[in-house]
Parts: structure tokens; C-alpha cells; sequence
């Protein structure tokens, strides 16, 4: 088969002058409507599909790139933690999994921290990338989350987290749990100090996480069509031997049900977070542009208009 591969194919497709440099990944899937999406137009409109307005998953790179002006920001160094304590091992030793979750994202962990501004209001941005192990939780996010937390005390900003996980880091047991409770103290010092803390619930947001920090903010905004529970969907069905509603955990049942307090388009993110910063911040509402009076015409009387 490799021979076939390696030799044979570009054999033919030079002899019939096929280009072979070609990225494979040109068009993009709707997985709602099978519609066939040209990759450029996607990421132009930051990976949200026009005609059914699908959110399709994204690095936690974009989501910077795309949320904070400019796209520009300072990537924060990350407290280092032990890896591997438990020596864990499945089919794969624990650390392997790490090396390879690490060479397929280019990130350290689960977790990316970050200071921008949104609309020129100065903030702390944590976001979780769902492509590395899952989003999963473990002490390197967990200490990840709490240093973010400690950067917006000290410089006295607003934290904004973006959710995406499937839960504790099941390799690191216990200490993964730990991390529940470290990150809820986080929350507590932020709000003592009165800065906000807003959560953006993102596909999926599950299992831990949502029994903690994800939870926890002044203000909850959901992406559009995101799965949020504790338990998934097939686990509650098992469960309780029932068929469940239509569209339950999504974000616009719990929405309905009072479980988020907005569904926000990726597309419309940045505009609605920088004015609930400023509600919150009560920062006083720049004033509105007055429309120009229209003034009637000058009369000149004509003892005073110049004479020829």
C-alpha cells in the first residue's frame, strides 16, 4: 500500500498533470444542512455558517484573534505544574497522550490566558481549546484559570472565560477534582474585588466544569446550538429510561428554562460583552451624536447689502 502510495499516485497525477499541492480542506461541511462551504468565506465569517448559523469549533487562537480588537493581545505564561504524579496509564501512558496532544495543538495545555481590549476597554481573556484532551481539567488548566484570576486582581480588569470541556482530566483523578474548588475561590476574590467576571458557554461545555467556575459568573451568555450539562444526554436517557425533549441542554432550551441569560452569536460577541462590561463597570454612556439644526436662511436687509 505504501508503495502504491508514495510512488505510484504521484506517478500518474504528474503524468496527467494533476496538482498535488492543493490543501485538502478547500470546502467545509455544514453538519445541519450537508451545504458546502468555501473554507476562506468560513473563516471570514469567523467559522459561523451564513445560512443556518451553525458555530463550528474553533482554536483558542481564533477566538482570541476574532474577540479582541484587532485581534491583537499578550499571550500570558502559565504556572508550570508536575506532570504525570499519578503515573497513569491506559493504553497509553499518560504522558504520551500529553506529547501528542501537544504536537497536534502547539499549546502547552488546555488552556490559553491573555490581556487585550475589547471596544478599548483593557481585559483578562481565558479561553479552553475542546482540541486538546477534550478541554479537559486537570492542575496544569486549573492553575492556568487560578493565574488568570490573580492577574485580573492585580491589574484590577474584568475576566471573561471562554468554556469548552468535556470535564475533569480523568488521568489525574483526585488532583483533577481539586481544581473545582481552587477555581470557585478564584471567582469569590474576583467578585470581593468588584470586577466583573463574565462566562461564554461554547460547544461543549460539560461534566466539572460546569459544577464550578463555568457557572459562576455575574453574567452567562451561550453560543448559539451549544451543549451544556453536567452529564451528557445519552447518560440521562440511560438513566431515567425516558426519551428527553428536543433540543435539551442546548443553549436556547436552557435559556427558556432561566439555566443561561443570553444566546449571543460569535459574529455579535464582542460588541454585547464590551456593553455589558460597561453596565457593570457603570462607566458613564458616551453621548449620543446631536443632529445638526438646519437654520433658516440669513436675511440681509438691504440698507446693508454692499452697494455696486
Amino acid at each position: 500500500m505504501n508503495w502504491i502510495t508514495n510512488f505510484v499516485r504521484p506517478k500518474i497525477n504528474s503524468m496527467l498533470g494533476r496538482r498535488t499541492d492543493m490543501p485538502e480542506n478547500l470546502w467545509i461541511k455544514d453538519p445541519e444542512t450537508g451545504e458546502m462551504i468555501f473554507h476562506k468565506d468560513l473563516e471570514q465569517n469567523q467559522f459561523v455558517i451564513p445560512s443556518s448559523g451553525h458555530h463550528m469549533k474553533i482554536s483558542a487562537k481564533e477566538r482570541l484573534k476574532y474577540f479582541l480588537d484587532d485581534g491583537k493581545y499578550e499571550a500570558l505564561d502559565n504556572p508550570k505544574v508536575l506532570q504525570d504524579p499519578l503515573k497513569f496509564r491506559d493504553e497509553k501512558r499518560y504522558t504520551d497522550r500529553l506529547k501528542d496532544a501537544r504536537t497536534k495543538t502547539g499549546m502547552e495545555d488546555a488552556i490559553v490566558n491573555a490581556l487585550g481590549t475589547i471596544e478599548g476597554l483593557p481585559v483578562v481573556v481565558t479561553v479552553q481549546d475542546f482540541a486538546f484532551m477534550g478541554g479537559s481539567l486537570g492542575m496544569a488548566a486549573g492553575e492556568a484559570i487560578v493565574h488568570a484570576f490573580e492577574v485580573a486582581l492585580q491589574r484590577k480588569r474584568p475576566l471573561i472565560l471562554f468554556a469548552a470541556s468535556g470535564g475533569a482530566r480523568m488521568q489525574e483523578g483526585i488532583l483533577s477534582l481539586m481544581q473545582l474548588p481552587r477555581t470557585t475561590v478564584g471567582v469569590d476574590r474576583l467578585k470581593e474585588a468588584g470586577l466583573p467576571y463574565i462566562v461564554v458557554l461554547t460547544n461543549p461545555t460539560t461534566g466539572g466544569v460546569t459544577a464550578s467556575y463555568a457557572m459562576l459568573g455575574d453574567v452567562h451568555i451561550a453560543e448559539p446550538g451549544a451543549l451544556i450539562g453536567f452529564a451528557g444526554p445519552r447518560v440521562i436517557e440511560q438513566t431515567i429510561r425516558e426519551k428527553l425533549p428536543e433540543g435539551f441542554q442546548r443553549s436556547e432550551y436552557l435559556m427558556e428554562h432561566g439555566m443561561v441569560d443570553m444566546v449571543v452569536s460569535r459574529l455579535e460577541m464582542r460588541a454585547t460583552i464590551a456593553r455589558l462590561l460597561k453596565m457593570l463597570l457603570k462607566m458613564p454612556e458616551a453621548p449620543a451624536a446631536q443632529d445638526g439644526e438646519i437654520l433658516p436662511p440669513a436675511v440681509v436687509h438691504a440698507e446693508a447689502r454692499p452697494q455696486a
